[in-house]
């Protein structure tokens, strides 16, 4: 068919060539109608030719281009090396030293690393498949552009020093806690917890090298996160660590929604329609219904939980997964912050507008221009940024007797202002009605 249509191409480009010559086909000799015929395929071929070479160019540069972004990403190599280096000193030790180091039991796999600094990796450790994560060294400070916890120094792991005791290790970690969850009655247990992590070959006795590794993790958001939620099931499950790198319990299904497509196919898509595409994807409505229970729960121990408050500052569907039995899981913790530390670092933010009192994608603040300071209260609480996230995954399927219940709530929920201090009272209603909603329609079946 290709070479069909090349001919008729052909056949009429004569002709027509014919015609603005005035010459008619039964007066040329067979020499001029090759010499015809050649210089219009000659043109056609280079025509041809030429776009062949810019797709190859195109293409080339789209391959290099992802490469070069790949291996500026991907240092896992490098973080791997590193982490090894210092095991193999003497500096630090964990359970998952020997594995990753000397057994070669614990494989980095493909690369999900969104930024340089924290190196995110499937694993596999033995029967296990795992979330392998790394963090690459950065001088520490609190930025609100970047990351709002320390990053190592190139001289990193010096903390606790040779001599000191468990009891002043203790010391050490609950005024850590107290200043980044606050003075919370169960500081002491919560440092019990870490104690007991802290002594990874179970053995009874933290070395120092294990408590160096464990010092650096306290560091780490989404490892003081794990801690305060896990004895609930919203956290995957720490397998083990060696130094900062440690290894997450894998969570079969994420993101919570969404299709990942070339950035070329990306730009050409309309906003509207690649929110609907987003939806194209997901389980059936009562999976959904329970898996936005699991969020909804979420924000519900976050906020006053037994260890202080915390923000969540990315509420986008790639923070979350779930697994099996649709049980949501955060698979990336890094912007779910203390409360205390949020209000710490905003204060200290110069602004001239708003839109300067920003950490994250969710978390804003005021600008004060008297002070041209950042305020510390956050203008939208936890619920209303997990509703926002909720209202086009749960709403598409609902049942049409409660959806028209479900989409108002719903909106009630975003439409939340202020802080959850506030406004307690109206939060805890929204909250509970919305649970309740979604409870009665799935209760009675096998997906709850």
């Amino acid at each position: 068919m290709k070479y069909f249509l090349f001919f008729i191409r052909l056949s009429f480009s004569f002709i027509n060539h014919l015609q603005s010559v005035k010459v008619s086909p039964i007066l040329l000799s067979s020499s001029k109608i090759s010499e015809i015929l050649f210089s219009e395929f000659s043109y056609l071929h280079m025509k041809y030719l030429f776009f062949s070479w810019l797709a190859v160019f195109v293409g080339s540069w789209i391959v290099y281009v992802e490469y070069s972004s790949y291996t500026e990403l991907c240092r896992g190599h490098d973080c791997k090396n590193s982490i090894c280096d210092k095991y193999k000193k003497g500096v630090i030790d964990g359970l998952a030293c020997s594995s990753l180091c000397e057994k070669d039991t614990l494989y980095l796999g493909k690369c999900f690393t969104a930024k340089p600094n924290s190196q995110v990796y499937s694993g596999s450790w033995g029967d296990l498949e795992g979330v392998i994560k790394c963090q690459m060294e950065e001088a520490p400070h609190y930025d609100l552009g970047n990351e709002m916890e320390p990053r190592k120094e190139a001289t990193a792991f010096n903390k606790p020093t040779k001599g000191t005791s468990v009891e002043k290790f203790r010391e050490m970690i609950l005024n850590h806690l107290k200043a980044r969850v606050g003075d919370q009655a169960n500081l002491l247990e919560l440092a019990a917890q870490v104690l007991s992590i802290a002594d990874a070959n179970k053995d009874g006795h933290i070395s120092l090298p294990e408590a160096r590794s464990t010092w650096a993790l306290l560091q780490l958001n989404e490892f003081l996160l794990a801690l305060v939620l896990q004895d609930r099931e919203h956290m995957p499950k720490l397998l083990g660590f060696c130094g900062d790198l440690y290894v997450m319990e894998k969570v079969p299904y994420s993101p919570l929604y969404g299709i990942t497509l070339p950035w070329v196919i990306e730009v050409w898509i309309p906003a509207g329609l690649r929110r609907s595409m987003d939806q194209w994807f997901t389980p059936s409505w009562p999976h959904k219904a329970k898996i936005s229970i699991g969020l909804l729960e979420l924000v519900e121990d976050i906020f006053h939980g037994n260890f202080g408050s915390f923000l969540m500052c990315d509420v986008s569907a790639t923070t979350f997964g779930y697994n099996d039995r649709h049980d949501l899981k955060v698979i990336d913790a890094h912007y779910i912050v203390p409360e205390v530390i949020f209000q710490e670092s905003i204060r200290q933010q110069r602004c001239d507008v708003d839109e300067d009192c920003l950490y994250g994608a969710d978390c804003l603040t005021s600008c004060d221009l008297t002070k041209h300071r950042c305020t510390p209260e956050v203008t939208r609480p936890n619920l209303a940024k997990a509703c926002e996230a909720l209202k086009d995954y749960i709403l598409r399927g609902a049942p049409s007797d409660i959806r028209e219940e479900l989409e108002k709530q719903l909106y009630a929920c975003i439409a939340l202002k202020g802080s959850a201090e506030q406004m307690e009272i109206e939060h805890s209603l929204i909250l509970n009605n919305l649970k309740t909603l979604l409870w009665k329609k799935i209760s009675h079946t096998k997906d709850s």
